[in-house]
């Protein structure tokens, strides 16, 4: 296996990582955000406030995008193990 064969592995594999974790990061960026907004606007200091929002809403996501997240790393793992034997030779 070359330098290059593994580079192109490793950053297929960050890309796809990225890809699938990005819409949940940003469900629970916005939620806090929206969040901590309503806390300074109604001065409610509650530091536990933002859990419950925060888990529902990563819930739903996972909900919603859980089966296009999974056909996404599926994928790419049938990719992967399809071109095995490229990687492998004497």
């Amino acid at each position: 296996m070359t330098i290059d064969a593994v580079s192109e592995m490793t950053n297929n594999a960050l890309y796809v990582i990225i890809k699938v974790s990005l819409p949940v990061l940003l469900v629970s960026l916005i939620v806090g955000l929206i969040i901590s907004i309503f806390q300074t606007v109604t001065s409610i200091q509650e530091q536990t406030l933002t859990f419950v929002p925060k888990i529902i809403a990563i819930f739903l996501a996972l909900i919603l995008l859980g089966s296009w997240m999974m056909n996404t790393m599926v994928e790419y793992t049938v990719q992967l193990w399809s071109s095995f034997s490229q990687y492998v030779h004497r």
